[in-house]
């Protein structure tokens, strides 16, 4: 990726690369810039081909210099999540096994709560400013200034190669810790061919606002920047109110997205103007069929190309037909390529499906799948860093024939007839209910249906007694708009099987999420529907009733409003006798009182 940088300052120098805010600057300042930065590095570092550098901060140039001057010193960088501290930042840090800590000047406290640990592992750590007077730390941006631009000899990469590692790229955690998934250079270049394969052009300008530190943000948006020589956008994070302001200011014709950033501009406000941009193109995966259509429909005739894979993954698809839900389409050459199957999933037992010969089972054209990539030469598996026993839980072996290997995406996806590849739920989030499996993406959607809903987490709870999960629902509702009750029971009733209802429901101001927006489930299905761990309000669904009930005469509303260890005492016995009533509830379906 480094020469095809260095073809790109040779070709056109002069051309802009990256706009951040008010400044600019050119490829060949650009390729000055990180020659400084690798200097300076390399002479108060002491780095050598081959060290692994962290990398903490946000999106700003310094981000883009820092990994070209790495590259160009055959170092690794590791993308560290700038939102990460304490236990998880030293985890991440330690992962990698780096050397060396580089860090915003505004991530300077989060780096001080961890810097005793550090001092006691030997690491060398830098803060991107002019001046540090902290022992343990040294600042970086004077010694920048200080050093010269001139080109580095090729000989200090002379090692690297297309296996070679390029930089670690940690998933996101929703789960547990994050694990630092190893990218080589190989992986790299194939991450950029999506904006070849959506036909990006050389006169495009990138808007990229997702974190750096991110795949999306940094293979398929950097990279593939560099690879198309197109000039790239920088933003610090997405701003839904100001997106629009932003791509009209800076002329911008390509965008990406991932998560819900495509329903959050859809919630914003109508204006006149909505359609007045220069934007042709969106890249990106994880946009729901509503707010797809929903999106053309307000900004205008706008390519969407939705893609599929994961940062670690070995196989992925590409939505090049436009086909609305799709996050892909079979095609012949692909398959040749690379080889992939859907095989059947017990959810209850996490476990696949296996035949009388112990063998997995791949699932007819139209059925939901686990989603199983073959690891071969073609389509290798790198694994995470220093990680042995997470790297052996993502193969399975022995699938279709002894010996064989296959990469678990962790992922049920869905292939109609006609090729059309559809994205179902992570096998982690699909709960079983009632001898059904439940996918939550499909509660979630028709949740979001109801117009004063504004975002939907679904996930299963275990409930004391009973063999699965049922199903829950975190709500946020739009400003201004209550919960209609009776609405909402008739629609979920309507719409859904009655496995597959929610049977709670908890509203919330904000629903968390990551750095690169995915809903965060783990800790919500933890808590479950106490009211003991949960100041929120809770609603259940009371089938016989027909409606949806609150708890508020019992325990929920003095167990939100309490103010002293007595009244909490009683609403811990509420909620007791309340659970009873609940299970009885759902064991035998009787119509009762529960107030």
């Amino acid at each position: 990726m480094l020469d095809c940088f260095l073809d790109k300052v040779a070709k056109h120098p002069k051309k802009k690369f990256i706009i951040f805010e008010e400044s600019s600057y050119t490829y060949s300042q650009a390729d000055k810039e990180s020659n400084k930065v690798a200097r300076a590095l390399s002479t108060y570092a002491g780095l050598k081909e081959g060290d692994t550098v962290a990398l903490f901060l946000g999106n700003e140039p310094h981000f883009v210099w820092l990994w070209l001057a790495l590259t160009k010193l055959g170092c690794i960088p590791s993308l560290l999540n700038c939102n990460i501290r304490s236990k998880s930042l030293l985890h991440c840090f330690s992962c990698c096994e780096a050397k060396v800590l580089v860090a915003g000047a505004d991530l300077r406290q989060a780096v001080e709560e961890v810097l005793p640990t550090l001092i006691e592992q030997g690491v060398h750590v830098f803060i991107l400013s002019e001046n540090c007077e902290l022992e343990g730390i040294e600042s970086l941006t004077d010694k920048v200034q200080q050093a010269s631009d001139q080109p580095l000899s090729p000989q200090l990469r002379a090692n690297v190669n297309i296996k070679s590692p390029a930089l670690y790229i940690y998933t996101s955690g929703t789960t547990g810790l994050p694990k630092a998934a190893v990218i080589n250079h190989e992986r790299l270049w194939m991450s950029t061919y999506l904006q070849s394969i959506a036909s990006v052009r050389s006169d495009d300008v990138l808007f990229v606002y997702l974190p750096l530190y991110h795949s999306s943000g940094f293979l398929m948006g950097l990279c593939g920047a560099i690879e198309r020589g197109i000039t790239v956008v920088l933003k610090r994070k997405f701003s839904a109110s100001n997106f629009w302001n932003d791509c009209r200011k800076y002329n911008v014709t390509v965008i990406q997205y991932i998560g819900e950033v495509m329903r959050y501009l859809c919630n914003t406000p109508k204006r006149e103007n909505d359609r007045d941009h220069k934007v042709r193109l969106a890249l990106g995966n994880g946009l729901r069929s509503d707010t797809w259509e929903e999106f053309l429909q307000r900004f205008g005739d706008i390519c969407i190309c939705e893609c599929y894979g994961a940062t670690e993954g070995n196989v992925g698809f590409v939505n090049y037909c436009g086909r609305v839900g799709a996050v892909g389409k079979e095609h012949f050459l692909h398959k040749l390529g690379f080889k992939y199957a859907l095989i059947k999933y017990d959810t209850e037992k996490e476990e696949p499906v296996k035949d009388s010969r112990g063998f997995c089972i791949e699932v007819p054209k139209g059925e939901t799948g686990l989603f199983v990539g073959k690891i071969e030469a073609r389509a290798p598996f790198a694994g995470y860093a220093k990680n042995h026993q997470q790297t052996e839980k993502k193969k399975l072996r022995d699938v279709f024939v002894k010996g064989d290997l296959y990469f678990n995406s962790g992922d049920l996806l869905k292939i109609d007839k006609e090729g059309f590849v559809f994205f179902q739920d992570r096998i982690g989030d699909t709960f079983r209910w009632k001898g059904e499996n439940v996918a939550t993406t499909e509660v979630a959607d028709h949740l979001l249906m109801l117009d004063f809903v504004e975002e939907a987490n679904v996930y299963g709870v275990k409930v004391p007694g009973h063999e699965g999960r049922i199903g829950m629902a975190a709500l946020k509702l739009k400003e201004n708009m209550d919960l209609d009750t009776k609405a909402a029971y008739q629609h979920v009733k309507n719409y859904l099987p009655s496995y597959a209802r929610p049977r709670f429901i908890r509203l919330q101001d904000t629903l968390v999420v990551t750095g690169t927006f995915k809903q965060m489930k783990l800790k919500l299905a933890e808590e479950g529907f106490d009211p003991a761990a949960i100041r929120d309000p809770l609603l259940y669904l009371e089938g016989q009733q027909q409606q949806l009930c609150t708890h508020d005469s019992a325990d929920i509303q003095l167990h939100h409003r309490r103010k002293n260890q007595a009244l909490n005492e009683f609403s811990v016995y509420c909620w007791n006798v309340n659970l009873k009533i609940v299970q009885l509830i759902l064991r035998f379906e009787v119509k009762l009182d529960v107030k």
